[in-house]
């Protein structure tokens, strides 16, 4: 009899997070408005105000993010 367990992987690419809970994650948070672009052709999303509130309630220290122009 095998113990064999399955797991589902969290790829790191680069200094990111990616594969599909990357891109499961990147999409929810856009359902919720947590991120945005500023047009649907840019390639680059901002974290919203919303964002901002919602993730520190997460936890997260978004001070660990440089701020740049979009």
């Amino acid at each position: 009899m095998s113990t064999k367990s399955t797991i589902k992987p969290a790829k790191k690419c680069y200094e990111h997070l990616g594969g599909k809970l990357g891109e499961l994650l990147l999409e929810n948070f856009a359902d919720k408005n947590w991120i945005a672009k500023k047009s649907p052709s840019d390639k680059h999303f901002y974290i919203t105000e919303l964002g901002e509130k919602e993730f520190s309630k997460l936890g997260l220290d978004l001070t660990k993010i440089k701020s740049e122009e979009v």
